[in-house]
Order: structure tokens, then sequence, then C-alpha cells
């Protein structure tokens, strides 16, 4: 079982920038694919972002650029910098891991956090 608990949101200017936390319990942290998911009001959840036990790196095209995933498995951490948000990455995001397939090719992470609200204005 793995607990995660992000943290990070907040309200911001368009073109500013923001760093989403996600802590992970449990040993094996390492081992899972951690990604980064969002959901807008209205629309569906959506992937953001994921980074592999291998080191594998997939970003959504819409987030190319501009934002970067990154962990440090001797803390169970997994970070996103967000730079240059725009209005419409307003969003709840949400820490998830599982496996490279059911992270990023499937979209169906085994666990996910509770999210964090993140408001760009413009």
């Amino acid at each position: 079982q793995v607990q995660l608990v992000e943290s990070g949101g907040g309200l911001v200017q368009a073109g500013g920038s923001l760093r989403l936390s996600c802590a992970a319990s449990g040993r094996t942290f390492s081992t899972y694919t951690m990604g980064w998911f969002r959901q807008a009001p209205g629309k569906e959840r959506e992937f953001v972002a994921a980074t592999g036990s291998a080191g594998g790196i997939e970003y959504a095209e819409f987030v190319k650029g501009r934002f970067a995933v990154s962990r440090d498995n001797g803390k169970n951490m997994v970070y996103l910098q967000m730079n240059s948000l725009k209005p419409e990455d307003t969003a709840v995001y949400f820490c998830a891991a599982g496996s490279w397939r059911t992270v990023v090719v499937t979209t169906s992470p085994d666990y996910w956090g509770q999210g964090t609200q993140v408001t760009v204005s413009s």
C-alpha cells in the first residue's frame, strides 16, 4: 500500500511558477512509476507527467517545455516544477503511483493522492 500526500498548490499569476511536491509512504518507492495528473472543473482527469523507476520520463504534449518532473528516492518524494503557467493550467493536481503501464500507458494508476489546487489568474 502506498499513501501519497501532495503540497505546494496555490494561486499564481499567469507566467508565474509553482512547485508541487508529493510525499509517499512505503519502503518500495523507488520501484514505482510516479505520475502527476490534473482535473479542471467540468473536465476529465488527464495525465500530465511521469517519472519511471528506471529513469524514464514522459510529459503530456501541452506541458512540454514548461513543466519538469523529478524524484528523490532517498526522500520518497516526487516533484512537479511548473513554469510559464497559463490560466488553462488551473486544476486540481493529483500525485499517482503504479507501474509505467498503469500510470503512463493506461493512465489508471494504482494509487492516488488527495490532490492540491492550482489556480492561475490572467
